[in-house]
């Protein structure tokens, strides 16, 4: 199976950004750990500090889902509401190039 690479842009709801980084972060941390994960990076808009973007890479769309599952994940999603200003804007995607 090919790896998958994802890109998911969060925007927060104002005046939350440090509460929705930290809790970003945490994310990273027990996420990096999963199998299957090559990276899992998190970004923040240098133009909107708002506009948080995780870059991701994955062994297969398997351990994808898998992650998809997980109490860490599914927790962030119970807080969408609360944190986040709209739905987060997720890309799953398929390397065309050869990686470097």
């Amino acid at each position: 199976m090919p790896r998958v690479s994802v890109v998911a842009k969060l925007t927060a709801k104002p005046g939350l950004e440090d509460r929705v980084e930290k809790e970003l972060l945490d994310l990273v941390n027990k996420t990096r750990k999963e199998t299957g994960c090559i990276n899992y990076d998190l970004h923040v808009s240098l133009d909107n500090p708002k506009t948080f973007v995780f870059y991701e890479n994955w062994v297969s769309q398997g351990c994808l889902d898998d992650h998809f599952q997980t109490p860490h994940l599914t927790r962030l999603g119970e807080l969408q509401s609360e944190l986040f200003a709209c739905p987060p804007e997720i890309s799953v995607l398929k390397m065309v190039s050869e990686p470097k």
